[in-house]
Formats: structure tokens, C-alpha cells, sequence
């Protein structure tokens, strides 16, 4: 059973109504994404605790970020993780679904740890499947929103298991998105990326040569790679 609390360095979250709870793949997510320099207003797509939310709040004192839950249970659970945070004043949660919900803004950057599997099988739990499968929305919804709620020099951050991202990137090609930088992030070693983080763009705003790097978190003794705990030190309690 998953623990109903998760303590950071300078915040806590609870996840107890939460259909997804805190994992390393979000945690690497929300402390790789850069920020670049024009950031200033954020969108995070799918809450859930509010965790990226949080983090990025942490990381940069200049942005203001929008965090959009479809579950009122998360979205209320986020709502107090925030308010309980020192970045209370820089977070607003609001419980909708993307989809329809009017946006008063556009962004510069829009983060989201998207629905996992396409076809796969699910769980009883209506909240889980809709944080881990692809019932409330879709790769295609994502890229048809960010193409709306971005603003010219605005970008995606998203993250998705290795085969997912296969078929990510190919919408992207298809619509004129295209990577500009990518994660690729390795459990252990001696082990293949189970997921890639990935930075999106619809235009030429930013170099035009692609980046990818790699993050493994663990080496094969099972402890944690020194480029890990550098990445995680200021979050992780323990590091």
C-alpha cells in the first residue's frame, strides 16, 4: 500500500484521494524540465497532487503556474498541498476538465504527465485509470491543446513510457511539432529507458538541433547514481 504522505524537503504531499501517487518517473520530470528564461506563466495539464506544480514553484521564484485536475478528489487534495506550501500565492489549482475549461491566458510552457496506455488492461479504480490510461485524454487532445494555450515561443513538457513516445512523436511530426530536447531515463543499470522526458515546440523559436541526454537512477549495487542524487538533492529528504 502506498504511503498516504510524501515529504519533500520543503513540502509535504498528501495522496491518500489521489488516483496516482508520488513517483521517482514525476519526481526526475519535475526537477529536469527547464525553465527557460521566458517562462514566466505555467500550465500544468493533470495535477494530481499538485506535485510538478510544487516543484517547479520551488525551482523558480518567477513563475505562476495554472494546475488543471479532472478528478475533484485529486484537484481538492492538490488545492490543500498547495496551500499548505510557501508558494501558495504562486499555484492555482482548479478542478475542470481541459478540455473545456476557459483558459483566461496562454502560456510559455505547459507540463503534463500524461495518461500512460493506450491499450491496456484496467483497474476497478475509475480515478487510476483515468490518471494512468487513456480515457480522459489523449496524445492528440495534448498537442491540440498546447497548440492553442501556447504562446508563440511557448513549449511542451511531457512525459511518456518509451512506446508511447514512439507514437508521440509521430503525432507531433504529422501536426509541425517537433523535440528539441529530450530525457531518457534508466531504472538501473544494465537496464533500457523506461520513459523519456521530452520538450516540444511548433516553431523554430529554439536551436533547431535536437539534444538527448540520459539519467539512470540507480547503478547495479541498486544505489543511487550520482547524477540522481545531484538531480534530486534539492526535493528528496533524504539526499
Amino acid at each position: 500500500m502506498s504511503n498516504t504522505w510524501f515529504q519533500f524537503k520543503q513540502f509535504t504531499i498528501h495522496q491518500d484521494r489521489c488516483g496516482m501517487k508520488v513517483s521517482t518517473d514525476a519526481c526526475i520530470q519535475g526537477a529536469w524540465v527547464p525553465i527557460l528564461p521566458q517562462v514566466r506563466q505555467v500550465l500544468d495539464i493533470g495535477a494530481g497532487t499538485g506535485l510538478l506544480s510544487l516543484m517547479l514553484a520551488q525551482r523558480n521564484s518567477d513563475v505562476y503556474i495554472d494546475a488543471i485536475e479532472l478528478d475533484e478528489a485529486a484537484a481538492a487534495q492538490a488545492k490543500e498541498n498547495v496551500a499548505s506550501s510557501p508558494w501558495a500565492e504562486r499555484i492555482n489549482v482548479v478542478q475542470g476538465d481541459v478540455r473545456k475549461y476557459p483558459f483566461p491566458t496562454t502560456y510559455d510552457m505547459i507540463i503534463c504527465n500524461p495518461p500512460f496506455f493506450d491499450d491496456s488492461l484496467q483497474s476497478a479504480d475509475s480515478s487510476r485509470n483515468n490518471a494512468r490510461h487513456n480515457v480522459a485524454l489523449s496524445k492528440e487532445d495534448i498537442i491540440a491543446l498546447a497548440g492553442g494555450l501556447l504562446r508563440d515561443e511557448g513549449y511542451l513538457a511531457i512525459m511518456l513510457p518509451v512506446a508511447e513516445h514512439v507514437k508521440l512523436e509521430r503525432m507531433l511530426s504529422q501536426n509541425n511539432w517537433r523535440i528539441f530536447q529530450s530525457l531518457h531515463v534508466l531504472p538501473k543499470a544494465g537496464q533500457q529507458a523506461n520513459r523519456i522526458i521530452s520538450l516540444a515546440c511548433r516553431h523554430t523559436h529554439h536551436d533547431t538541433s535536437s539534444t538527448t541526454g540520459a539519467l539512470q537512477i540507480k547503478d547495479e549495487d541498486g544505489r543511487y547514481r550520482p547524477e540522481f542524487i545531484q538531480l534530486l538533492h534539492p526535493f528528496y529528504l533524504f539526499l
